[in-house]
């Protein structure tokens, strides 16, 4: 993991969330081993040949995923029987729910190959 994810992961205040967005991150990393790690917008993020994939932020209430709006509507169905809250363009998994990993999984390799030929970093 790269020391921008473990500076951020060190300002969380309960150590149990720290754990959590630590094996979260891993597990995308473990997972997905192509993605690059980058720290940007004040939020460890993952990336394939230069374009956004996903991005993990916290609250005092939930972890954020940010894989884009374009997923977040494709995925609409599965976010909401999470249980997961959605936002426009992110889902909140509230600390005192489980990670859907399964799901993770889905978003993630949807995002990597809906921008296979996606040369910016967000899309247009």
């Amino acid at each position: 993991m790269i020391a921008e994810f473990e500076e951020y992961i060190a300002k969380i205040d309960d150590p149990a969330h720290q754990d959590r967005l630590r094996t979260v991150l891993n597990w995308v990393q473990d997972t997905f081993p192509q993605l690059e790690q980058r720290f940007a917008w004040n939020q460890p993020m993952f990336t394939d040949h230069g374009t956004f994939i996903i991005g993990f932020s916290v609250a005092k209430a939930h972890m954020a995923f940010a894989p884009e709006g374009p997923v977040m509507a494709q995925f609409a169905d599965q976010i909401a029987a999470a249980n997961y809250n959605p936002g426009k363009k992110f889902g909140r998994i509230k600390w005192t729910q489980d990670v859907d990993y399964d799901l993770l999984k889905q978003i993630i390799a949807f995002n990597i190959a809906d921008k296979a030929d996606v040369t910016t970093f967000w899309r247009k």
